[in-house]
């Protein structure tokens, strides 16, 4: 429809100087907030691998060594020191969580948990699928007041692991397999078999293919998914009891130490339910030829009954706290 020549069209608003500065300001600061949380959650990320590596290593040592080997995490540490140095041997493997926790830590806004999964570097892609899940429990269930229940809660944590166990598998593959080949005595002249996480996926992808490479990754979503659902939820559950409330019982901030309390708890409650699967996962993933979870649960149960799925437990619980509070 033509416009009558009479007619006049209103000038277009010109913004002025002080609206294009606060603009600019508007765009700087958001740049710059969101530059910090990426630099905090990266921070945050290598300083949970740092402090929570060693405890990871004494424990995927128990796990895959022979009976008889190590008499106590102690005795982990004490050979492993003694035999590798204290550098080299305790932060064996440490380059495969920190080639990922670095770029993809988001740092987590203080009503979400602070990730716990010291080995699984994937924090962005964790709170991704666990928004993904929390849309799939509002599509198919109901959720009252826009407040979670926490076994809705639980269900959104394990789906979160279904993406991440994509990235995870191949980084823990990697990892426990640097991780353990201190313990073999060299000869003299003989040098290790990898010389880094980089020759560790060219060896297994000449040995194999892209499924060696990916080796244990069922194992790896068997141990995530279950053991989300425990993080999330305890998270949610003890965050929700001492989150403070005022006279008119609305909630209030969250303290540090309160935060840093539910997620210790929550790293705890993650580990114990699933600590049998992590056992199966790490002598999967570090033997030889091509062994089937079947069989791998099978020879842990007949060298040791169901005591024998726990080896490394101890460590394990031990590293929780400390590698949240690293985050934090």
């Amino acid at each position: 429809m033509s416009t009558p020549p009479n007619s006049k069209l209103p000038a277009p608003h010109m913004p002025s100087k002080e609206e294009l500065k606060g603009d600019v300001k508007e765009v700087t600061k958001r740049s710059f907030s969101g530059l910090r949380s990426l630099i905090a959650g990266g921070v945050g990320g290598v300083c949970a691998v740092v402090v929570g590596h060693p405890f990871d290593l004494v424990k995927v040592r128990l796990q895959t060594a022979e009976t008889g080997l190590y008499s106590s995490a102690i005795d982990v540490v004490r050979k492993t020191v003694a035999r590798e140095g204290l550098r080299r041997g305790l932060y064996a493997g440490v380059s495969a969580p920190l080639v990922g926790v670095t770029p993809m830590c988001k740092h987590p806004k203080p009503k979400a948990p602070p990730t716990n999964w010291v080995n699984l570097p994937l924090v962005a892609v964790s709170f991704w699928g666990y928004d993904v899940g929390k849309g799939l429990v509002r599509r198919f269930g109901t959720v009252e007041n826009n407040q979670f229940t926490v076994a809705q809660i639980s269900a959104a944590g394990f789906f979160s692991a279904i993406p991440m166990t994509i990235i995870t598998a191949p980084f823990e593959r990697v990892k426990v397999l640097l991780q353990i080949q201190g313990q073999k005595q060299l000869a003299p002249g003989e040098k290790p078999k990898y010389s880094g996480g980089v020759d560790v996926v060219r060896q297994l992808y000449k040995e194999g293919g892209i499924r060696s490479v990916f080796r244990g990754s069922a194992a790896t979503l068997a141990r995530d998914g279950p053991g989300s659902a425990a993080y999330f939820a305890t998270y949610e559950y003890i965050k929700r009891t001492l989150t403070p409330k005022d006279e008119n019982g609305k909630p209030g901030p969250l303290s540090l130490t309160a935060v840093m309390a539910a997620g210790g708890a929550a790293g705890i409650a993650m580990w114990i339910p699933v600590f049998p699967i992590d056992t199966v996962k790490s002598r999967l993933q570090t033997a030889e030829g091509k062994p089937t979870i079947g069989g791998i649960v099978r020879e842990i149960h007949g060298k040791g009954g169901f005591k024998a799925f726990f080896p490394g437990i101890g460590p394990a619980l031990a590293r929780a706290v400390p590698a949240n509070a690293a985050t934090l």
